[in-house]
């Protein structure tokens, strides 16, 4: 595949995928915000490690500081350009990159949130495509290292979804897929708005959770308290994205209407979620202080993307007359923990109920 391909973010998800699509033969460009990120790769590579060791790679992809992007103006035309940053950076990323694309050029919101009609707003919804690390976890723990924090290939669930925004298979979204395999699993989907929707689910339910508690992914689980919490706000999401008329797939493993009946009072269901919850305590991380990515971002004293994640569920939820209590309570404890008027702790989460 002779394309040339930018990633613009090269954070956990944009770099581990940037990083191994170099690693494999692709024309690839890196593009930061982070300096010493960027000096690290070019001088030592991106060092990517998974779960064992087999899994290390040292990637050699090119970079470009964002004072160096005006480069790309000497260069062939890009034929991918994935943005992987945080959503709060979407438009400008987007606009910055936009003037660089091939006429046949598309660009692919690999992101946590919903960014596909801000990228169409800029380049136009032809040129929109989206891409969903639906269950890679991963962590940029040091510029030039980035470490996965789950196992690759994992039974029954792609770890990638791309899609069209239109929801027809063309052949442009065959060939992001294939090109995607070649780092892990991925499905070709005609269900985009449903996976994002679903997505944004379990972000929902576990990013401003560990955010506002300090806590890692496993510990929040293991917590009665917490996880009646994460119950709630799970089952608040899926009734909304219900009402708005998506096709709900599993949200973290679980049956999206079985975790909204848990949610209203259902025992049997409440049962049936808790033991799955419990169940995902996963044994193949390599760390049981593996945070997602909002609680990464609190640690690193960066903004949170709170009002892109459980924002905008309240937000949508508003829109059609569905109240998202747990979710507005929520982003208020985040928003006191970002502020620094409140440290991170499990009582943050404790009094959302």
């Amino acid at each position: 595949m002779d394309k040339r391909i930018v990633v613009f973010g090269a954070g956990a998800i944009g770099g581990y995928t940037g990083g191994h699509l170099a690693h494999n033969g692709f024309d690839v460009t890196l593009i930061d915000p982070w300096p010493e990120h960027i000096e690290a790769i070019r001088r030592d590579g991106l060092a990517i490690e998974g779960v064992t060791e087999a899994e290390f790679v040292r990637a050699h992809p090119k970079t470009l500081h964002l004072t160096e992007v005006q480069h790309l103006a000497r260069e062939r035309p890009i034929d991918i350009a994935f943005i992987s940053m945080k959503s709060y950076d979407t438009e400008w990323a987007t606009t910055l990159i936009r003037q660089y694309l091939a006429p046949g050029g598309y660009v692919v919101s690999l992101q946590n949130c919903i960014n596909e009609e801000r990228i169409a707003g800029i380049v136009g919804w032809g040129k929109t495509v989206g891409a969903i690390a639906a269950i890679l976890s991963a962590e940029l723990y040091a510029p030039g290292h980035i470490r996965r924090t789950g196992a690759k290939n994992p039974p029954g669930h792609e770890v990638y979804r791309v899609g069209e925004v239109h929801g027809r298979i063309t052949a442009r979204i065959e060939e992001l897929g294939a090109l995607i395999r070649t780092i892990d699993t991925c499905k070709v989907t005609d269900n985009l708005w449903g996976e994002r929707w679903s997505k944004l689910c379990v972000n929902g339910m576990h990013n401003g959770v560990s955010a506002a508690s300090g806590l890692s992914g496993n510990a929040m689980r293991q917590d009665d308290r917490i996880r009646k919490i994460i119950i709630s706000l799970g089952g608040e999401a899926v009734r909304v994205g219900q009402a708005l008329g998506y096709r709900l797939e599993d949200i973290a493993g679980q049956n999206a209407d079985t975790l909204a009946r848990a949610a209203e009072g259902d025992a049997k269901a409440r049962d049936e979620v808790e033991s799955l919850m419990l169940a995902l305590r996963n044994s193949q991380q390599r760390s049981e202080a593996q945070r997602p990515s909002m609680g990464q971002d609190m640690q690193k004293g960066r903004r949170t993307e709170i009002d892109f994640i459980n924002g905008v569920i309240v937000e949508r939820g508003r829109e059609i007359g569905l109240k998202t209590p747990t979710h507005e309570k929520l982003i208020a404890a985040v928003k006191r923990v970002e502020l620094g008027h409140v440290a991170p702790s499990p009582e943050n989460i404790y009094a959302l109920a």
